[in-house]
């Protein structure tokens, strides 16, 4: 366990661990941060159970995983793992503490836990404990000195030091020198607390008795068990050299900047010596140089100049300490040290490390968080300051969290009619000079709710169909669209209920529920059914629904589907009917009119006559117009008495459908011709009268009741003429049983009929021959009371009759 590895590493490191509560309300929720440390020894194999979180957080295991619990390192660089089944913090590698952190004690590798609904960050510590895994080295196997005989005994002579990568009791301790007479080793501290050795003279030497002595240099190291690295010294004892050479400076400070070019002269040592000759003559050197000292600068021997010969790199190493010999030709030597400081220059962009997105997001969300990030920057002071900024126009806001870490929340309304996606730019600024900045883009899909209804394109529709169709005949469509989505933008069409529950909707129409199209179920008659409207609805197939309706009328359109139907005279009787004719008749004497009518309308209802055959041609004409038979000319003693006409009654449709009537006409003596109007003023009357609908049912009673009148007539004619033996000469008449038919059309253009012509004909018995004979008519008259009224003041007349 991680406390284990605590005491391994030793006493120093104590069993603790803090817990911080941090609460930062975070668009209206509240997230924590808590504060955990851990400990774990180096070069523990992957898998190692650093830790037990679910333990420590209270949690269970399947809490833990269903809170989406993640960890959350600076850097692209992951070094541990979370068992989500067990809720144990593992090694995801092998940690190797002198590749991690390098001189730096203690090595302490921060990361986060990342727990999700709620939103909660905690920070926690991994400190990597040493282990003696490295043993002191020296640069080089062996060191010359040179010492002057006459050196006196207490004389420090210092010595090259060894490196050890280990820290704390594992690093470097102390060093021994193989036992002898003449020299003892003493162990020194520098400032940054490495260990270097000094050879202490304790007896002088003496050049002719013994030139030369080798010893033995061992390091030591504190661990258990302690490693080391030896080193041996190769001493010359020299002639007396009186004067050592000295630096005019025992410590050199200066500053560079880790941009600074390569092959720049950061700093020139000097030295002098009082000494002449070959014994004054200098010569400088790095004096137990490391080796990254060594590839870092570069010393001109005769100058003393120091070279930059790698690139600096603050947020590596920011100090090194040099040191400097000076030797003159005599093997005395001085030393100095130089300090280099490196100043920091804004050389590192932020870094932006994405946690979590969510994406997409319904367009009716509420205020949610859409993304955790953390910002980072290697540089320091100003330069590791850093801001994060996105665009103004977006419906979202960064807001700060803890430790850098940053969420994406929406705040604003989304409509994913009017925009389905966002790239988001988090833009990372630094406040160093010159400013850098990352970009990271991120892209938030919206998506679509049900929150539009089908629109139709148009508010009604109006359908236009000709009668006598096909069933299932396609009348025309109707179309609504969504501006939705998916299944949400999905339109089926259906038939409302109809306003009126007598309209047999279901058996007319039917619409496609797919695409809109409508459909004739049967054939329409015009006649029967000239327009109907009903509604439609358009229901898309969201959850829940949405729907709109638009009104559809069906305009029947009528087709010559009629032949004019003859009312008057009427055909197929028992004896035809015949129209009296006096000879005395003028030209243009109405004989008779045929009245048609035709069920169809417009232009296929307007009717024209026609004669097509005549027993006399040229006797007589029809108007083609409104079908009044008149004479042509006028009558003689030698035109026969019966004549007999064939009349063509037309319509106007395509192709045109027709009917005829046959009319007989009988010539008598003793009726003259009543003083009529002339077509002209008729067809004006006519075309001045109002189509009042009133008009046209007074027209019809009248005509009803006028030719109820003159059957009557007829009949007693007819048998009067019949008992005095006249028959022959007079021929049988016979007129239609019961009333006219009440729906009389006229088919003079508008289809009504006009006013009808009444005639009053006096008739008298001569009681010499038993004859009828016809007096004077009386003028024809419009109304009914004024023809009776002529009746009684005609005092000669002892039957008469009214009739049209």
């Amino acid at each position: 366990m991680a406390e284990n590895a605590v005491e391994a590493g030793g006493e120093r490191f104590l069993k603790k661990r803090q817990v911080l509560f941090l609460f930062v309300f975070l668009g209206g929720s509240l997230a924590g941060s808590q504060s955990r440390r851990y400990s774990v020894a180096e070069e523990k194999e992957r898998g190692f159970l650093i830790a037990s979180l679910a333990k420590d957080l209270g949690l269970s295991a399947g809490e833990l995983a269903a809170r989406g619990a993640q960890i959350v390192s600076k850097g692209n660089k992951q070094h541990f793992q979370l068992n989500h089944q067990t809720g144990d913090l593992l090694l995801l590698e092998t940690l190797d503490r002198e590749e991690l952190c390098g001189p730096t004690e203690p090595c302490v590798l921060h990361f986060q836990i990342l727990l999700q609904n709620p939103l909660l960050f905690i920070t926690n510590e991994l400190q990597v404990i040493d282990i003696n895994d490295h043993s002191p080295v020296f640069s080089e196997n062996e060191m010359q000195l040179k010492i002057l005989e006459n050196t006196p005994p207490g004389t420090i002579i210092p010595l090259e030091n060894a490196e050890d990568l280990d820290v704390g009791k594992n690093s470097l301790q102390n060093y021994t020198i193989t036992p002898n007479s003449h020299f003892h080793v003493l162990t020194r501290s520098r400032r940054d607390k490495r260990k270097y050795p000094e050879l202490v003279l304790d007896k002088v030497l003496d050049r002719e008795e013994q030139p030369e002595l080798t010893l033995t240099l061992t390091a030591l190291d504190g661990g258990t068990p302690p490693r080391s690295g030896t080193v041996q010294i190769h001493i010359l004892v020299l002639d007396i050299n009186d004067n050592a050479p000295e630096f005019t400076q025992s410590l050199y400070e200066v500053q560079i900047l880790e941009n600074s070019p390569l092959n720049s002269v950061i700093v020139t040592v000097s030295a002098s010596d009082l000494d002449t000759g070959n014994f004054g003559t200098l010569s400088y050197a790095f004096f137990h140089a490391s080796e990254e000292i060594r590839k870092t600068f570069q010393l001109n021997s005769i100058t003393g100049d120091i070279q930059l010969t790698k690139c600096l790199n603050f947020e590596a190493i920011n100090t090194y300490e040099v040191d400097v010999e000076a030797k003159d030709g005599g093997g005395l030597s001085g030393k100095s040290t130089v300090i280099v400081q490196v100043v920091d220059v804004n050389d590192n962009p932020p870094e932006l490390s994405l946690s979590s997105i969510t994406s997409p997001i319904p367009e009716n969300s509420p205020e949610t968080v859409v993304a955790i990030f953390s910002v980072s920057d290697l540089d320091s002071g100003d330069n590791g300051r850093m801001i994060c900024s996105i665009e103004n126009d977006l419906p979202f806001v960064l807001k700060p969290s803890v430790e850098n870490f940053y969420t994406l929340v929406l705040e604003g309304a989304l409509d994913r009619e009017s925009r389905a996606q966002y790239n988001i730019t988090i833009t990372v600024t630094d406040m160093g000079t010159p400013r850098l900045k990352t970009q990271h883009n991120i892209t938030v899909l919206v998506s679509d709710v049900n929150d539009n209804a089908p629109a139709f394109t148009q508010a009604s529709y109006t359908l236009r169909v000709r009668e006598n169709n096909s069933p299932a005949l396609h009348i025309g469509t109707v179309s609504a669209t969504d501006t939705d989505a998916g299944a949400n933008a999905q339109v089926t069409y259906s038939l409302l209920p109809p306003a009126d529950p007598h309209v047999p909707l279901a058996s007319l129409v039917s619409i496609n529920a797919d695409n809109g199209h409508l459909f004739a179920l049967r054939s329409l008659d015009y006649e029967a059914l000239r327009a109907f409207e009903f509604r439609v609805g358009a229901a898309d197939r969201g959850s829940p629904p949405l729907s709109s309706q638009a009104l559809v009328r069906v305009l029947v359109e009528d087709d010559n589907d009629n032949a004019p139907f003859v009312l008057y005279p009427l055909q197929n009787t028992s004896a035809p009917c015949t129209e009296l004719l006096p000879r005395a008749a003028e030209p243009g004497y109405l004989v008779t009119k045929v009245v048609a009518v035709d069920g169809d309308a417009g232009q296929n209802a307007w009717l024209s006559y026609q004669l097509l055959k005549a027993t006399e041609p040229g006797l007589f004409g029809v108007w083609a117009h409104n079908g009044e038979v008149r004479t042509a000319r006028p009558l003689s003693e030698r035109d026969a008495a019966r004549h007999r006409l064939l009349v063509l009654v037309k319509d106007n449709g395509e192709p045109p459908l027709s009917a005829s009537v046959t009319l007989h006409v009988l010539l008598v003596d003793g009726f003259s011709q009543p003083h009529l109007p002339p077509p002209e003023a008729e067809a004006e009357a006519a075309a001045a009268a109002p189509a009042d609908p009133l008009t046209v049912y007074l027209v019809v009673a009248l005509a009803s009741v006028s030719s109820l009148f003159l059957f009557s007539v007829l009949v007693f004619v007819a048998v009067r003429l019949c008992g005095r033996g006249g028959a022959a000469r007079a021929g049988r008449c016979s007129v239609p049983e019961g009333p006219f038919p009440g729906h009389l059309v006229d088919v003079s253009g508008t289809g009504t009929l006009s006013h009808s012509y009444q005639y009053q004909v006096c008739v008298t018995e001569d009681h010499r021959t038993g004859e009828f004979k016809f007096l004077k008519p009386i003028f024809p008259n419009l109304l009914v009371q004024d023809t009776e009224r002529e009746i009684k003041e005609s005092s000669n007349c002892r039957n008469s009759f009214v009739f049209s």
